[in-house]
Formats: structure tokens, C-alpha cells, sequence
């Protein structure tokens, strides 16, 4: 079985919303790439707490201060993986190791959960480190300026679909409970159930596109549809029992029923157990709550249908 570090951190609940994103941090030397180094503050000492948490900083022995160093964004020199800092917990959640901190690594910071240890399931960001964040947003109210997102460096439509979907990870419907999103809107059917909507819109938008999807077609907002289609080969779709980053998900919580209730982006894993970016989920309501997570899944909780997505 892989340790803990070894596998993406699972995923819950946003400890605190997107919308508290304080600020983009850059550490001292990112001034060689025309960024300005943060000066000290709330959401550094909020961060280390996260990242020690996580297993990922020494924590009391190293110290909670508010100085965005180069050693806590990069990790520190000759360390290991409890001392790989920002950059570290990015790499396992395969995000761009730059150790800055944008918008992709506070949501996926904020809805990550402790792997080991005491507090085991909760989330790395405790109530102090919740608080520290609101400070820091009262003080910086949101920089307008996030870093820009890192080179896409995948090779196939796949990959840069999961990277795309990975950056909307803690997206909430607007209101809540209405089904009305950014992709629903994007697709033409907003305030419908949108888990296979978020799913066309990473390959259609983040991605580029891909021949199995057509959303002028409204071809595949619902799963039974991907389902029969790849079962039939339609439009480049084609059942897999290898399933791969980028590859959907398909499952159907009921399985006598034989109709497939729900979908996501499969992240890392096997076709036994893996994380899913997904759309329209949460840890109440499976396909219709409301929000964008990575999922922990297993074979074991549903009849499950892997689906590979054509090329262009």
C-alpha cells in the first residue's frame, strides 16, 4: 500500500471559501522572475500551519512566523518530505511546484485533509488557521493580481482537462442549491445537474477539445449517454480498464438499477481505488452537491464505468 505521501491528500469540505483567497504569495526569490516578494503576514503563519498539518513542515520546530521565506515555499535545503514546504504539497497534488501560492494551491490546500497522525481526516487548515486567513483577507481583501498559471506541460487532451478541471476545485454553485454555474452557463442549460456538463466543459474549454464532445450537440450532459456511447464506440469514446489521468468516471450508485447517476475526471489511482476531480458533488450528496471536489472513490461503491476520450 503507498504512504501517505505518496498519493494525492483526500479531499472534503473547503475550510474556508474560495472567495477568502487573501492574496498570491511569492517568495524572496521569485524578484528573478519579476515578481515582488510578499511581505510578512496572517495567511503565512495560517499556511504553515496547513503545511505542518500535512506533514510537510517541522511545525513548532521550525515556527509558525509570518515570513514567506524561501525555504517554506521551496522546502528547505537537504530536507525531506517534513520540510518540503509549499512546494512539496503542491507536487503531491501535482500542481506546478513553483512554491507560490495562487488561487489553485488555496483551494487545494483549504479542502485537503490531515493523512495520519491524531487528527487523521480533518482538514489541514484548523479553526486558527481559518481565522489567520480572515485576518489576512481583511487586511489584503483579495489581490487582483493571482500569479498566472503555469506552461500547460500535458501532452494529450486528457491530461489538459484534468489540469484545467483541477483549477476549479472549491467552485460552489451561485446561489446555493440552484445548479447554476459557470459551466451550465458556458453550455446553455444552466440550473440543470451538472456534473457531466463540468466534465465537457474541461475537454471543451480547458482542453481545447476533443472529437467525443460536441456541446453545440448538448451531446453529453448526461452520464447514461457517455456510458452507452462508449460502450457502442460512438464518437471516439471507448470503455477502458486501465483508466488514466483525464479519464472519465462513470457510476451508478444503485447498480441493479444499470443507470449511471454520476461522473467526474479520474486523477491517479486504479481502476480499484482512486481520486476523482468532480462537478455537482460533496460529501452529503454524491451527484448533486453542489460543488467541485477531489474524491476519494473505490470499485466498491458503485458499478463503475471507466471511459477514454478520443484525441483530436
Amino acid at each position: 500500500m503507498a504512504a501517505w505521501w505518496e498519493q494525492p491528500y483526500r479531499g472534503g469540505p473547503m475550510a474556508v471559501p474560495p472567495t477568502m483567497f487573501p492574496r498570491p504569495l511569492y517568495p524572496p526569490d521569485a524578484n528573478r522572475q519579476g515578481k515582488k516578494p510578499s511581505p510578512d503576514g496572517p495567511d503565512v503563519e495560517a499556511y504553515k500551519r496547513g503545511i505542518w498539518r500535512a506533514g510537510r513542515w517541522p511545525g513548532p520546530a521550525a515556527g509558525f512566523d509570518r515570513q514567506f521565506s524561501n525555504q517554506f515555499s521551496h522546502g528547505q535545503p537537504g530536507g525531506n518530505v517534513g520540510s518540503s514546504g509549499i512546494a512539496g504539497f503542491q507536487r503531491q497534488m501535482g500542481i506546478d511546484p513553483t512554491g507560490w501560492v495562487g488561487r489553485s494551491t488555496f483551494n487545494t490546500l483549504a479542502s485537503a485533509l490531515v493523512p495520519e497522525g491524531p487528527h487523521k481526516g480533518e482538514p489541514v487548515l484548523d479553526a486558527n488557521a481559518c481565522n489567520l486567513i480572515a485576518e489576512a483577507f481583511s487586511i489584503y481583501g483579495g489581490d487582483p493580481d493571482p500569479p498566472p498559471p503555469p506552461p500547460i506541460k500535458a501532452a494529450t487532451t486528457r491530461e489538459r482537462a484534468l489540469a484545467g478541471a483541477t483549477k476549479w476545485l472549491g467552485t460552489t454553485e451561485s446561489p446555493p442549491g440552484t445548479n447554476k454555474t459557470p459551466f451550465g452557463k458556458w453550455y446553455g442549460v444552466d440550473g440543470q445537474p451538472w456534473c457531466a456538463i463540468f466534465c465537457a466543459y474541461s475537454y471543451e474549454v480547458e482542453a481545447g477539445g476533443s472529437p467525443s464532445f460536441d456541446p453545440s450537440a448538448a451531446r453529453y450532459a448526461y452520464v447514461p449517454y457517455i456510458v452507452s456511447d462508449a460502450r457502442n464506440g460512438r464518437y471516439g469514446l471507448a470503455v477502458t480498464g486501465a483508466p488514466a489521468p483525464g479519464d472519465l468516471v462513470c457510476y451508478d450508485w444503485s447498480a441493479s438499477d444499470g443507470t449511471y447517476d454520476h461522473v467526474g475526471l479520474f486523477e491517479s489511482g486504479n481502476s480499484i481505488s482512486w481520486t476523482a476531480i468532480e462537478g455537482n458533488t460533496s460529501v452529503d450528496n454524491n451527484s448533486n452537491g453542489g460543488q467541485v471536489m477531489r474524491r476519494q472513490r473505490s470499485s466498491q461503491e458503485a458499478a463503475v464505468v471507466f471511459v477514454r476520450v478520443a484525441e483530436p
